[in-house]
């Protein structure tokens, strides 16, 4: 329950709150005229000033944006279920980035002696865990929407309807959260705000599509698909390089090296070749060397007649003698030449073999290895190409959506549709007990002739719920739908241990309301916080309230301190006057 509001501007109208009901009233003071509104009186800010300390963050639209406002900080008491003691919330206009809390109860490994500062969504998440008891994964229901249901802001046009707090709010959205506090399953209402996004990024996409230059640049599913793949491979093929990369130390000198190995290699076999081209005619040579005949001289002279005298023969002999030292000599000069050029080929061939396999060693080297700037490089093809597959994977991602049909979304929606109404199904008795308690709020307003009831539904789109009362087309009987629901839905969360123990309603939610249903509203309310164990804070306008105390005259027990006024220096609720 809240317990007490204050500000650090000493004009500031302080108000205490206590079990139970509890109305705020606007008098109209005898320097009002006929002319003069109420409106600048503060009622309606109360409910702003609840709003910015139960974490609202968008002050557009509000009184508390006002310049004459900013060095104001705000404190609320009020019990938490977390700690036996109260909870004092602070925050400032001026720093409203944070929140004090005494004791921090945003913290959970920090003792609850502590207080401390915390952010904004820090403290609407222990807001959700808290008091709407939210399970860690709650996608769908929002404390900052619940806290509208309980707390009505005028200025969003909360009172416009039932279920939606603003007028942007998506119906599925807004009967997802009315769904957790009715006790139905919330997380299956949610499924249609999924769709709804779908939906909604399907049209944006088809809207896209018009653009001839978008086809360019997103494609088609089934061109993309094969582009996917095509950059995966790529990917994880230079995934592979990189991972099996050795820089191998002094690089540049084994690359010499091999290529140094590699040139003497390529001369020796130009050496080889010319050796064996020399070897070849060294053997012609060798093999067509013979002694020259000399003893057909000798039968030419005896066959003519004449004899040669002995000195001539002996010189004779000489010549020949020469002559076979000659050929002897050119015989062994052929076969040393032999000798010697197939030595240099055998010393050539151990000297490649042995250079070959260096050669080898050397380029198995650098073939496992590489240099630090060729592996720089192999990463830098990696990172283009992780950023290529990226790129093209959302290309296909959108693309997919963008040719997603509406009958698949349909076909998703008739589903959910159809798990929606069997689970309606199992929990009717419990939609019974919904429908029972809203009629018995109903019943006590406008007595037993008129129809009343909640329509829980699945519809395509969303969950439909929709609280009716009989003859609601006037605008008052609309305002009591809204009063009924709220009441409905704030004791079912109660008593479920999922919502907090207080609501709120602004005088807004009277007007146009006959004085008898007035006074029957309040009654009511003052019945249910008894029986309930919760508190209603209401605020009203005097003379309003002045009417229905004709029908509820314990009314008058409950107006809290202060009272405001609508004069125009110090009646209102921040004591004075600003533009």
């Amino acid at each position: 329950m809240l317990q007490q509001l204050r500000s650090t501007d000493e004009r500031f109208k302080s108000i205490s709150f206590k079990s139970g009901r509890n109305i705020l009233i606007a008098d109209k003071t005898e320097r009002s005229t006929d002319t003069d509104s109420r409106n600048g009186a503060g009622k309606s800010s109360l409910i702003e000033i609840l709003h910015f300390l139960l974490g609202m963050r968008d002050l557009r639209g509000s009184v508390l944006k006002n310049p004459a406002l900013q060095a104001d900080t705000f404190t609320l008491r009020l019990d938490w279920p977390t700690t036996p003691d109260e909870l004092t919330v602070s925050r400032s206009l001026s720093k409203r980035s944070r929140v004090l809390l005494e004791p921090n109860v945003a913290a959970e490994l920090m003792p609850l002696e502590t207080a401390g500062n915390v952010t904004i969504p820090e403290w609407v998440t222990a807001i959700g865990r808290d008091l709407f008891a939210f399970p860690e994964e709650h996608t769908g229901v929002s404390a900052r929407n619940l806290l509208s249901l309980y707390i009505r802001r005028v200025n969003q046009h909360a009172l416009d309807d039932p279920v939606k707090t603003y007028p942007t709010q998506s119906i599925a959205e807004a009967t997802t959260n009315a769904a957790y506090l009715l006790g139905l399953d919330w997380r299956l209402a949610a499924g249609y705000k999924q769709l709804a996004g779908r939906e909604t990024l399907r049209r944006k996409l088809k809207e896209a599509m018009k653009d001839p230059a978008f086809g360019l640049v997103v494609g088609t599913v089934s061109e993309l698909r094969g582009q996917v793949a095509s950059a995966g491979v790529r990917a994880r093929n230079l995934e592979k390089q990189v991972a099996a990369f050795r820089v191998v130390p002094e690089y540049e000198f084994l690359q010499n090296r091999a290529d140094e190995i590699d040139a003497r290699i390529r001369r020796m076999r130009a050496e080889d070749a010319a050796d064996r081209r020399n070897l070849q005619d060294l053997q012609d040579s060798l093999r067509e060397e013979r002694e020259p005949a000399t003893d057909y001289l000798r039968r030419a002279y005896e066959e003519l007649g004449i004899v040669l005298p002995d000195a001539l023969l002996r010189r004779y002999d000489d010549v020949r003698a020469f002559h076979e030292s000659v050929l002897s000599n050119r015989r062994s000069y052929l076969e040393e030449e032999i000798a010697s050029t197939e030595s240099r080929l055998e010393t050539r061939k151990d000297e490649r073999e042995r250079l070959g396999d260096e050669q080898a060693e050397l380029l198995q080297t650098l073939r496992d290895g590489g240099a630090l700037d060729a592996f720089t490089g192999l990463q830098e093809q990696l990172s283009i190409a992780r950023s290529e597959l990226q790129t093209v994977t959302d290309k296909f991602e959108t693309a997919r959506q963008l040719e997603a049909t509406q009958t698949e979304i349909k076909f998703e929606r008739s589903r959910l549709q159809q798990e929606i109404n069997r689970d309606l199904a199992e929990r009717e008795p419990h939609i019974e007990d919904v429908n029972i308690l809203f009629q018995q709020f109903a019943t006590a307003l406008y007595g037993p002739g008129r129809d009343a009831y909640i329509d829980i539904r699945a519809l395509d789109t969303s969950l439909h719920i929709s609280p009716h009362i009989g003859g609601e087309n006037s605008q008052g009987i609309g305002k009591m739908v809204i009063f009924c629901f709220d009441l409905t839905c704030a004791v079912l969360a109660h008593r479920n241990g999922r919502g907090p123990d207080f609501l709120v309603h602004d005088s807004h939610l009277f007007d146009g309301v006959d004085e008898r249903q007035v006074g029957e509203a309040l009654k009511l309310a003052a019945r249910v916080c008894a029986g309930e164990g919760i508190q209603y804070i209401a605020t009203m306008n005097s003379d309003d309230l002045a009417k229905a105390a004709a029908f509820d005259t314990s009314v008058k027990d409950d107006i809290i301190e202060p009272r405001l006024t609508d004069a125009y220096d110090d009646g209102g609720l921040f004591g004075f006057h600003f533009e």
